[in-house]
């Protein structure tokens, strides 16, 4: 089993990084292999809405969105990072999720459908809960199971330093890898019962006009 830990923040080693590697830690020490991938400082252009990914199964702005799109299907649960930048998440790392589901979608793989996830954010002092609930949606709407901690998912901090004196934020980074790890091992048990997740089903579209 795979986990797949996604740093939406600009700086590779900083505050997200330092709460993302605890986490990774654990579930390695729980038997689970781990990647953390950094998005990168580089501009992410947002979603253009010209479905062109449900025609050729990728996005036509031809960046590293595809490149993670691609790769992200290998995992088996995924964990979203992101610094809070003035209330909500970084500016990066918004519109390179909002193409990244959308394509998956759109293009017929559904690779994250029932997958488990959960987001964590770091701040130096607001705007954790807001942000928090704006990744969730991403999972939300795609059937996955959010996991949950013993408390919201933030570590607080200036800087890494500072982050790693968040006694608090820190152990709840492991209980929630052990969580993830709880959730995955419980998925692979029921897989091999014979216990599937739910058949797909044609979706109803309705549009809010009378």
């Amino acid at each position: 089993m795979k986990v797949l830990l996604i740093n939406g923040s600009p700086n590779r080693n900083g505050c997200t990084y330092t709460a993302l590697k605890e986490m990774a830690d654990t579930l390695n020490q729980e038997g689970i292999e781990t990647e953390i991938y950094y998005i990168g400082k580089d501009p992410i252009s947002p979603c253009r809405a010209c479905r062109a990914c449900a025609k050729i199964g990728r996005c036509v702005i031809n960046d590293k969105v595809n490149d993670f799109v691609e790769h992200a299907r290998e995992f088996d649960g995924y964990v979203i990072g992101s610094p809070v930048h003035y209330g909500s998440a970084a500016g990066g790392i918004i519109p390179f999720l909002d193409r990244a589901f959308f394509v998956d979608y759109m293009s017929g793989h559904d690779s994250f459908k029932h997958k488990p996830g959960t987001a964590i954010v770091s701040a130096r002092r607001a705007g954790t809960t807001a942000t928090i609930d704006q990744l969730n949606k991403y999972f939300q709407i795609n059937q996955m199971p959010v996991i949950s901690g013993r408390y919201w998912n933030m570590v607080h901090g200036q800087n890494p330093e500072e982050v790693k004196q968040d006694k608090e934020g820190m152990q709840n980074m492991r209980i929630l890898a052990k969580n993830l790890a709880y959730h995955l091992k419980c998925k692979e048990a029921a897989e091999k019962a014979g216990i599937y997740p739910p058949e797909p089903v044609e979706v109803e579209y309705t549009n809010f006009i009378r």
